[in-house]
């Protein structure tokens, strides 16, 4: 039995069939146009699944079901997207609306969750009781897996780790709220603290690495320079890892997961920016002495949402 896995983005969707092992037998995507009325979005979604379908020499008959990441939240019950901002979504029938075009058991999650799912099942935490993915892009993203399912809680926001609040009263969010984890340790947060330094000191590497225009900061000039050893960079990247040891070890402090898993475009600055997580999380444990989970860099890539989410599918109503 396969599984159809859709990674529904801002920009893409990309399908993917996937088997009970997890693993991609074909994939299809396309644009994502995101301004168009929904209905168009979900027939472009059934549309890229029937193609991955074809490209792998497979039909709808060989498939037990559908699961489907998206960047916002989703009712398993009533198969409605809750809210899904970045594409205008409000209280969307999407379930409904892919059977017509494919009569399969469909499941719904947020894209890091099936992220941290897919790493669970065949990628870095396979096999353990427990782990908590962050996904360090844009924003912070979250996922968690308890007893080889994810959990998302009573009204499916369990998840949403990027918006624990960081500090009272502190940066606003594009949320609505101030202070969230995602302002102090998203991409976007390394890139503004960047910013704060090169205004102070506009000589310095980082400005230069810019070619002189703080809009062309990005957290690879940072990371790269801080590894380099580079003093401003540094001083970046220990505020950014401080942040970042703070949320990790609240999840800690209200979980306590056997491993925590980072994925993004932060992330591929590999065990640097691990190794610097790692030296100051004991600063802020209960016990100094307690141990506590090991942070790991997720291994999956850009099929981790196709993947977590054909294997939501592969749960089914088991999940809802």
């Amino acid at each position: 039995m396969y599984f159809i896995g859709i990674d529904l983005g801002g920009t893409q969707i990309k399908a993917g069939v996937v088997d009970e092992a997890g693993k991609v037998l074909a994939k299809a995507e396309t644009a994502t146009l995101a301004e168009r009325p929904y209905q168009d979005v979900v027939r472009d979604m059934a549309a890229c699944s029937l193609k991955a379908l074809e490209e792998g020499n497979l039909t709808v008959d060989s498939v037990g079901g559908i699961g489907i990441g998206i960047p916002g939240i989703a009712d398993n019950v009533t198969g409605r997207v809750v809210f899904c901002t970045n594409l205008g979504w409000h209280d969307i029938p999407l379930r409904d609306e892919l059977n017509k075009y494919l009569q399969l058991p469909v499941v719904i999650d947020n894209d890091a969750t099936v992220a941290g799912f897919a790493e669970s099942v065949c990628g870095v935490s396979r096999g353990l009781h427990s782990s908590v993915f962050l996904t360090l892009g844009t924003g912070v993203g979250g996922g968690i897996v308890i007893d080889g399912k994810p959990w998302t809680g009573a009204h499916g926001v369990a998840s949403e780790i990027g918006h624990l609040t960081m500090e009272v009263d502190g940066i606003p969010c594009t949320c609505g709220k101030s202070g969230c984890v995602e302002r102090y340790c998203s991409a976007t947060a390394l890139i503004r603290m960047a910013g704060e330094v090169c205004l102070m000191h506009p000589d310095c590497a980082i400005m230069q690495q810019a070619g002189g225009d703080p809009k062309k900061i990005t957290g690879r000039i940072v990371m790269d320079l801080a590894k380099q050893g580079d003093e401003f960079a540094l001083r970046i990247f220990h505020r950014y890892t401080k942040y970042l040891a703070i949320a990790i070890n609240t999840i800690i402090s209200f979980l306590d997961p056997e491993m925590v898993v980072l994925g993004g475009g932060i992330s591929h600055t590999g065990k640097f920016l691990i190794d610097g997580i790692v030296e100051k999380i004991p600063r802020y444990l209960m016990f100094k002495t307690m141990p506590f989970p090991s942070i790991a860099l997720a291994s999956l890539g850009n099929d981790a949402g196709i993947i977590g989410a054909a294997m939501l599918g592969r749960l089914g109503t088991d999940y809802v």
